[in-house]
């Protein structure tokens, strides 16, 4: 049997012309398919020339003109229900991640599955915690494939809403209930089965420089005239838990220096911050402590879902999944990150 060709990170970045933190960047926001081989990230060459085959149709002179014609979009400034709905029509009108993405290949390296005995499984989200839990899926689930596509949560909802992807992580906050997840979970999969369970619960809060220099405490604090935000993109949860504490609090995003130049992960918003280029952010305390030489200051918990579709097809790897999460050796895993409570992992919280 013919084994699909796939390139390292770095072997993509010479093929394409482009910096390996282009190729990572790539890879988290979904537009390059990866996969993890030990520590190692592959790409397949069908998923490489799909993914020029796309940039090719973005630059075409039909689809520019098409963009062209499209007037610039509001920002953002209602309820959570008016966030989902904002959020809902602009991704509509975005170029999919779809199946097509992830073609069928002839055995992936690094694993003896083959096209014939394993069926892709796409699975959104940027924590850890999901790759441990792709390692356990690849160990114990051997008719799949696990892929991540690193998008935030509400378009995770969106691409499983139009069946693009299987295992989607949120952490979404609605303001005027106080919930997580589940008000925008009901609102966006309209018309599908599925099945919402526990994966953790993590602080979340503020990135300040070290020493804490502008004295911020709390959500009220980002009133402070000449404050630089290090911001999130839309769509994911950092962002939206932003969005809402600004509404709920009177605070107009106008206010804070920077709102409209986004970051794509944790990460990069709290390095902004250790930087010195920005005075705060809004993110996890895990990338706090990565990054280094930047405060964290606790405001929430937030509590971290995952969201599987009970579609034909899905019933054994769901029974895996569950298997897995509540396994005490993968609860003693996530328990080695500080800050990570377990005391709810494996909990289904909404079934429809």
């Amino acid at each position: 049997m013919t084994e699909e060709q796939s390139y390292t990170t770095e072997e993509i970045s010479k093929l394409l012309k482009i910096s390996k933190l282009t190729v990572y960047d790539l890879i988290k926001k979904g537009d390059l398919v990866a996969y993890r081989v030990g520590k190692q990230m592959r790409v397949d060459a069908t998923d490489l020339e799909a993914y020029k085959q796309r940039s090719k149709q973005l630059q075409s002179p039909a689809h520019r003109a098409a963009v062209d014609s499209v007037p610039p979009s509001e920002s953002y400034s209602g309820t959570g229900s008016d966030l989902t709905n904002h959020t809902v029509h602009s991704a509509a009108s975005a170029t999919p991640l779809s199946r097509e993405t992830f073609p069928a290949s002839s055995s992936m390296t690094g694993n003896p599955l083959s096209a014939h005995s394993a069926r892709h499984l796409v699975i959104t989200g940027q924590d850890v915690s999901l790759d441990i839990l792709m390692r356990y899926m690849e160990k114990q689930t051997r008719d799949i494939r696990p892929l991540r596509s690193f998008m935030g949560s509400l378009d995770g909802l969106i691409s499983m809403y139009r069946g693009e992807s299987d295992l989607v992580s949120t952490h979404l906050l609605d303001g005027d209930t106080g919930e997580y997840n589940l008000p925008y979970i009901r609102k966006i999969l309209i018309g599908w089965s599925y099945v919402v369970v526990n994966l953790l619960t993590r602080p979340a809060g503020l990135y300040v420089q070290r020493g804490n220099p502008r004295g911020l405490q709390n959500w009220t604090d980002l009133k402070q005239p000449e404050l630089r935000l290090a911001n999130r993109e839309k769509g994911s949860g950092a962002r939206v838990l932003l969005d809402e504490q600004l509404r709920l609090h009177g605070i107009a995003a106008s206010h804070l220096i920077g709102y409209d130049v986004e970051e794509t992960s944790h990460m990069g918003v709290a390095a902004k911050v250790s930087s010195g280029e920005a005075d705060v952010g809004i993110g996890s305390e895990k990338a706090a402590r990565l990054v280094g030489q930047v405060d964290f200051i606790p405001l929430v918990q937030e509590r971290y879902d995952l969201v599987m579709l009970k579609k034909q097809g899905n019933e054994a790897w769901i029974e895996s999944v569950l298997r897995i999460l509540q396994s005490p050796a993968f609860r003693q895993e996530l328990q080695s990150f500080e800050g990570y409570d377990v005391s709810r992992t494996g909990e289904i919280l909404y079934e429809v």
